[in-house]
């Protein structure tokens, strides 16, 4: 996964960056905008409903002291005492209700009954047969006789509020109690729903020994409110008909004081739902548009921003493919612009440091090479010029002479191998093979180094068979061999041996030079058969090896070092029979 966004550009990592950042900051915003959203229209229910409660209570209030007025005025008014002492029931009835006709509403009862109870005249409102003949609430409201009772009643299945008023006459004894007003309301639907629309769209649901008496709710959201604990002094949350809502509720006491049922005031959470939703739409708009504007601007100042960064990378990509003279255009005086011109300056610098590198290599390698040409003609020059002295200055025998002639020519001749082998390594050229005794060759090397040998005190023994055979150029193949014994006595001026040894297995074969010295230099192991790889010696700048590889690689063999790093080395060289 990493790997893969690795590989994408700049541009693209800038603008994936910037989209998860305005992502993550709209996210976070619209949470808290929600949260806050959320919480304070849970508030603002909360204070609706509890002022749909003062509301409610405010109403009813009203409405039982107007009923309490109405009957305490009818109370002391002389005609209907008047009319109450004749005990004449239809004296009262007619009395009673032209007073009350002009003074009452049409949904509002008002009842005549004596002391106990009783029933003496009926007037406005629905009444159930129940309230027509015996009011058991007059006896339990005669507790606070003289003074006026109210609260609410449930008979027949129906609800109301009552205000008992107690009619009294002068007598002789005091005051005598003639009968009893009870005037009141009846609480159903219609009571609800005024009360809803008075309270601005608050539900209410009247509840009497646990179930609903006047409801504005629908009737299948009323039985999750009947079923719904009361939530006492506080406001809790309901589920009702698929609907969420907020509830209070306020107990209904009767005359004597003791709750009856309860009122429950609901406001809904549909609407703050619907301004929370589209509260929703509007932060994703919004963010939909900032995306689209951030990325778009984004995508303009990066490509603005990277194009630099651009140009510095084509310029990079042109220094490592080797063109130094490449230039980045400087756009600006910013730090891109700094950039461009320190790159551009890094190139000049890096062209003529190498110019300067490869001007001093040149120098050095003709040193090196001149070096390493002179080392090799040290020995057939020095026998030439010791024969040619010889010649000169001493008196010699036929066969003396004889002798240094062949020195001389031999020494001249290997002076002009060498020189032809530099030419043909230079040239990548290679001379004409010829079938040769492996032995042969490693004799010739051995007879070259054989004096310095034994001044070393350093034995060399060959162990190759006389029947190997195999195509070579004779002098380029003894030149290795050469190398490989002056590596070896190089390596071992306090005396020790030499061992060359060789085996034949599928038409190859194999030969291993082995010495008792102190072993190959780590540092140069890995570049061993490298030009001007040297450690340790007096002599040699470190061709040898290189050009001894470079013709055993022409013979079609391979040659290569033990994994030893001490106790001697050990060369093996690989040719084809």
């Amino acid at each position: 996964m990493l790997s893969r966004i690795s590989r994408v550009s700049l541009l693209w990592k800038i603008l994936l960056s910037t989209s998860i950042a305005v992502t993550l900051l709209f996210a976070a915003t619209g949470w808290i905008v929600q949260d806050n959203a959320i919480r304070t229209t849970s508030q603002s229910l909360e204070e609706e409903v509890r002022a749909s409660f003062q509301a409610y209570d405010s109403l009813w209030r009203s409405r039982a002291e107007m009923l309490a007025s109405v009957s305490l005025v009818l109370s002391r008014m002389s005609d209907v005492r008047a009319a109450f002492t004749t005990g004449d029931q239809a004296t009262i009835h007619d009395t009673a209700k032209e007073l009350w006709d002009k003074i009452s509403r049409d949904d509002a009862i008002f009842l005549v009954t004596d002391p106990r109870g009783k029933v003496i005249a009926s007037l406005g409102g629905p009444l159930e047969n129940a309230l027509m003949e015996d009011l058991p609430v007059v006896r339990e409201a005669a507790a606070v006789f003289p003074s006026q009772a109210s609260g609410f009643l449930m008979s027949g299945g129906r609800l109301y509020q009552i205000a008992v008023t107690p009619v009294y006459v002068q007598a002789s004894g005091g005051l005598g109690l003639l009968n009893v007003l009870v005037a009141g309301y009846t609480v159903d639907e219609a009571v609800a729903r005024r009360l809803k629309e008075a309270t601005g769209g608050s539900e209410f649901v009247f509840l009497s020994g646990g179930a609903v008496v006047a409801s504005t709710l629908a009737r299948a959201a009323n039985q999750p409110v009947e079923a719904a604990k009361p939530p006492g002094q506080g406001v809790d949350r309901i589920e009702a008909n698929g609907a969420e809502y907020l509830m209070l509720s306020s107990p209904l006491m009767d005359l004597q004081g003791k709750p009856i049922g309860e009122l429950r005031i609901l406001r809904s959470f549909e609407g703050a739902r619907q301004r929370i939703a589209a509260l929703r739409r509007n932060i994703v708009l919004i963010w939909g548009f900032a995306m689209l504007l951030g990325l778009a601007l984004t995508y303009a100042l990066a490509r603005r921003i990277l194009k630099p960064v651009h140009e510095l990378d084509r310029g990079a990509a042109e220094v490592a493919r080797g063109n130094y003279d490449y230039r980045v255009p400087v756009n600006g005086d910013d730090e891109l612009g700094r950039l461009a011109q320190a790159f551009n300056a890094m190139g000049g610098s890096i062209r003529d440091g190498r110019q300067e590198l490869i001007r001093q290599e040149r120098i050095s390698t003709i040193g090196r090479l001149s070096t390493s040409i002179v080392h090799d003609l040290r020995n057939p020059l020095a026998a030439i010029y010791g024969g040619a002295e010889m010649l000169v200055d001493g008196d010699l025998s036929p066969a003396q002479v004889q002798r240094l002639a062949g020195n001389i020519y031999n020494g001249s001749r290997r002076v002009q191998e060498l020189l032809q082998e530099l030419v043909d390594v230079g040239r990548g050229k290679s001379g004409a093979s010829e079938v040769c005794r492996l032995r042969d060759i490693v004799n010739a090397a051995c007879e070259v180094y054989a004096g310095a040998a034994e001044a070393q005190s350093v034995t060399m023994r060959v162990v190759v068979p006389e029947s190997i055979e195999l195509p070579a150029e004779r002098a380029r193949m003894e030149r290795v061999f050469l190398n490989l014994i002056d590596n070896a006595l190089g390596a071992m001026p306090n005396g020790g041996s030499i061992e060359i040894a060789a085996r034949t297995a599928d038409h190859t074969v194999v030969v291993s030079v082995q010495d008792t010295g102190p072993g190959i230099a780590p540092e140069i192991r890995p570049r061993l058969f490298q030009p001007f790889a040297t450690a340790g010696k007096k002599n040699g700048v470190g061709l040898g090896l290189a050009l001894s590889h470079q013709t055993v690689l022409d013979h079609g063999g391979e040659i290569w070092a033990d994994a030893k790093t001490a106790g001697g080395a050990r060369f093996f060289v690989k040719l084809p029979l």
